[in-house]
């Protein structure tokens, strides 16, 4: 580093720190309640700016302090005050030639510990083996994190080509099997909600339409398993089936995809048996009561 740098950096630093001690002291001064509420407060902003940072700004390669003021409407001083406690404790890093912000490493520690103590990935991962060794195909096991859902595990098909996914990845409800699944079966406030906020449309064949996924859901329902057709990725199908906990509420979905060469939509009714079946299985595991003798699969 030159000594030109050197001050640069530290000018920056100074200037940062007195920028953080005024709002600081603007905070207290202002603010009606205890200081706590402040303090609350920060925790917020501080939380939605690693959720900003998370999304990986537009090209996926992290966000510039400029981004990060504008899509949060924060002033600068705030955000660099807001991600300084983020940096020392690991869940953030700055790229040293770029400057943008990523997740750092204490992120990665935070998910997989969470992944390493949820139950549900040690219930059905043999049921998901036992799933792509009967399809061939990809299986994942996902949650719902409303209005999205949330890939937790998976399993490679065997064949060499595959489908891109990856453990962490969010997708939207409406356009994917796995979410017509927790959408079917979480109720018409949610369905609402996931409507009002508009259905993105993916591809030609995304369900765009209100009236239209209602319908869809409630076919879901009937057959006990959704289908993804070609309605959030172009040139892969999909099926996906609930699974149920103790309680008899929809705790995840587990579902099998593939690219369109191998799974034409004559295959899709194969295909929803299989996972119906592994989710009924992954669903005793976890407690659930075995359900009633569904009819066939309509089409």
């Amino acid at each position: 580093m030159t000594p030109t740098d050197a001050a640069a950096n530290a000018a920056t630093a100074a200037a940062t720190e007195a920028a953080a001690a005024t709002e600081a002291a603007a905070d207290e001064s202002a603010a009606p309640g205890p200081a706590g509420r402040n303090r609350s407060q920060s925790v917020r902003r501080a939380l939605a700016l690693l959720g900003y940072v998370e999304a990986g700004g537009p090209d996926g390669g992290g966000v510039t302090l400029a981004e990060i003021s504008a899509g949060l409407g924060l002033n600068k001083s705030t955000a660099l005050r807001l991600l300084e406690p983020l940096r020392e404790f690991g869940l953030v890093v700055q790229e040293p030639v770029s400057g943008r912000f990523d997740l750092g490493p204490r992120a990665a520690t935070l998910g997989q510990a969470f992944l390493s103590r949820l139950d549900l990935r040690g219930a059905a991962r043999p049921e998901l083996r036992r799933l792509v060794d009967a399809s061939q195909e990809t299986a994942h096991l996902v949650i719902y994190d409303h209005p999205e859902v949330v890939y937790v595990d998976k399993l490679e098909s065997p064949s060499p080509v595959r489908m891109h996914s990856e453990i962490g990845k969010r997708m939207p409800a409406h356009s994917t099997a796995t979410g017509k699944v927790f959408l079917a079966h979480l109720g018409e406030e949610v369905v609402a909600e996931v409507i009002g906020a508009g259905l993105e449309r993916r591809t030609e064949h995304t369900l765009a339409d209100g009236a239209a996924l209602r319908a869809e859901l409630q076919r879901v329902r009937e057959r006990g398993w959704a289908a993804d057709d070609v309605e959030n990725e172009e040139g892969v199908r999909c099926a996906a089936a609930p699974v149920f906990d103790h309680t008899g509420a929809v705790r995840a979905a587990v579902s099998v995809s593939g690219p369109t060469m191998r799974v034409p939509r004559e295959r899709l009714a194969e295909l929803g048996a299989l996972v119906r079946e592994t989710a009924r299985a992954v669903s005793e595991r976890l407690g659930a009561a075995a359900p009633a003798e569904r009819p066939g699969d309509p089409r």
